[in-house]
């Protein structure tokens, strides 16, 4: 699905002759790991009970993932 040029750069992603940006596919492997983490871990936990705002603390591992994604692979 997704290659990379001579240069190192990704090349967009071709599903049924549309192209989609390889951040689009980033953001929804990080936002799968996220609605992971959410029912394995932080329903276990009781995530909401160690910080003031969960969804902005959601959000804040949501850009982390998204993040060590582009940023490794």
């Amino acid at each position: 699905m997704q290659r990379m040029h001579e240069a190192g750069m990704y090349q967009d992603i071709h599903i049924g002759g549309v192209l989609i940006s390889s951040f689009v596919a980033y953001a929804l492997a990080a936002f799968v790991i996220l609605l992971g983490l959410r029912w394995v871990v932080f329903a276990r936990i009781r995530f909401s009970r160690y910080v003031a705002n969960a969804p902005l603390a959601e959000a804040g591992l949501y850009v982390c993932v998204l993040a060590l994604l582009i940023a490794f692979i």
